[in-house]
Order: structure tokens, then sequence, then C-alpha cells
């Protein structure tokens, strides 16, 4: 899936840089953030097909990211990433509204099926709420 837009969040720089390196190289389009107020800032500049953010980051950790990246915009497809979660981590991830939790180091392959059915999630998100608007405009206008 060309051009699908990934945000990769995560305090290890050098983990970034790496896995933005292997998902450019399956062309995929990478922007990347060393924190949660990072990421924040870019989900506010920016629309992506997926988020991959890491669980465990100093100051503001992954659940609280994805909460506040929820509130930017509820139709954000993010993917957690975890070295030790617990259950009930994970629990609370997809109670948040995290689409899928990965462990650390995550298969390439499977990382990027997780990210293209993330943006192909959000596209049918987008498709649905532009046609609502399309219907609501047309009764509006008694067509």
């Amino acid at each position: 899936m060309n051009g699908c837009t990934v945000l990769l969040v995560d305090d290890e720089v050098d983990f970034v840089e790496v896995l933005a390196d292997r998902l450019v190289a399956r062309n995929l389009d990478v922007s990347t953030a060393t924190s949660g107020e990072e990421a924040l800032a870019a989900a506010r500049n920016r629309t992506f097909d997926a988020i991959v953010l890491d669980m465990a980051m100093p100051g503001m950790d992954g659940l609280d990211t994805l909460e506040n990246l929820l509130g930017i915009n509820p139709d954000l497809q993010v993917i957690l990433l975890t070295g030790r979660a617990t259950l009930e981590q994970a629990a609370a991830a997809i109670k948040i509204g995290a689409l899928d939790l990965l462990e650390k180091p995550a298969e390439l392959d499977t990382l990027v099926e997780k990210i293209e059915r993330a943006a192909t999630r959000r596209w049918s998100l987008e498709d649905k709420r532009i046609e609502e608007r399309v219907s609501n405009i047309m009764k509006k206008k008694g067509w």
C-alpha cells in the first residue's frame, strides 16, 4: 500500500530511525516523534493513516498519549508497541481505543500488515463521514 502515512513514536531514537528506514523501504511515508508531546504536535499538523506508538515512554506514556491523540482525532488508528505490557495495560489500551498491540521487536511483515489494515480502516471511516455530510446537505436542500 504505497503512500500510506505513518507516525512512529518511541523515545528510543535508534529504534525509531531503524524502523523508519525499514518502513520507508516498503514505500510508506514515515514521520517520527520521540515523545508523546511531539506525537500530539504532529497529529495536530498532519493526518496519519496509522500511528505506531511505544507503550513505555518517560513523561507522557503510551496510554496517556493514546488518549490525547484520540482527543485530537477519534478516527486515528493507533498500534501500540510494547516490550513488557501487562494484561491490564493491554486491556486499558484497547478500551481507550487502540487498534492493536504488538510486542517488541515486532516482525516487520506483521507490523506492515497492521499498518495497512489501520490505513484501510481510517479511509473507510473518512468515507463514511463524507457520505454522512453529503446526505445531510442533500436533506437540507430537499434533494
